[in-house]
């Protein structure tokens, strides 16, 4: 059975994915008018089973009264081979990270302009962050992210360049100063952050290589690099290279 639709022919199922597909990385918050059209719906369709779907946790509606994906998804998308291997071989490195520093340690790849954080790990007396399983952030204000950026292709660079928004009054807004930034980032191997994304936090970040492509990045948030940067360094590329060596 197709269902009641004015589509005939199209199944539940199909309508579903067919909301659920709207969504992509330039498309991540969709009032119910554009979610219809993206999925090809008739309005009163799209907002019944979009209702269906928050209810159910696959969609969030944000109080503008745009939808999101929900966490439904994330969770499911976890179980992904490609997400699923990398947060296993990653678990016991980052664990290891942890225990020598006490500090908050993420990991986190590419979702098109912004930074996805894979895993955290932090503690009672970690510094607090804004981070969560399952969240994006802007690049350019992030340890994780600068590494991220600094080894993307030349037009999400770009992108992001040309969009530089101020998170705190620390966060780096000017294009020619974050391309400095990203040149060292490549020579140097690791980046920093200062009080950019969150006040009172600064990070130190990694990039996390199979082969000679940089697939994720790994970082610690501290209170102070001041004293322990080149520790925190070493500690995040050794643990680096042994969850290269395993993918």
């Amino acid at each position: 059975m197709a269902g009641n639709t004015s589509s005939p022919g199209t199944t539940v199922a199909s309508r579903v994915l067919a909301l659920l597909g709207a969504f992509d990385t330039e498309h991540r918050r969709l009032t119910l008018t554009d979610l219809a059209r993206r999925a090809g719906l008739p309005l009163p369709t799209a907002h019944r089973l979009a209702g269906e779907l928050v209810a159910a946790g696959a969609l969030a509606k944000r109080p503008d009264g745009r939808y999101v994906v929900g966490r439904m998804i994330w969770d499911i998308g976890l179980l992904a081979p490609v997400e699923t291997g990398l947060r296993q071989v990653a678990e016991p490195f980052l664990h290891d990270v942890y225990a020598a520093t006490r500090a908050t340690v993420h990991l986190a790849v590419r979702d098109g302009d912004e930074v996805l954080y894979l895993e955290r790990m932090r503690g009672r007396t970690s510094v607090p962050v804004v981070s969560s399983i399952g969240s994006t952030l802007p690049m350019h204000a992030t340890g994780v992210g600068k590494v991220l950026l600094a080894h993307a292709p030349d037009d999400v660079r770009a992108r992001v360049l040309a969009s530089l928004t101020r998170v705190t009054r620390y966060t780096v807004t000017q294009p020619g100063l974050l391309d400095e930034q990203l040149v060292r980032i490549r020579r140097d191997g690791y980046a920093t952050t200062y009080e950019e994304m969150t006040l009172g936090a600064c990070s130190v970040a990694v990039p996390v290589r199979r082969e000679d492509e940089v697939v994720a990045a790994i970082g610690i948030v501290v209170a102070n690099l001041k004293r322990d940067r080149a520790r925190l360094v070493t500690a995040l590329q050794v643990a680096a290279q042994g969850i290269g060596r395993q993918l």
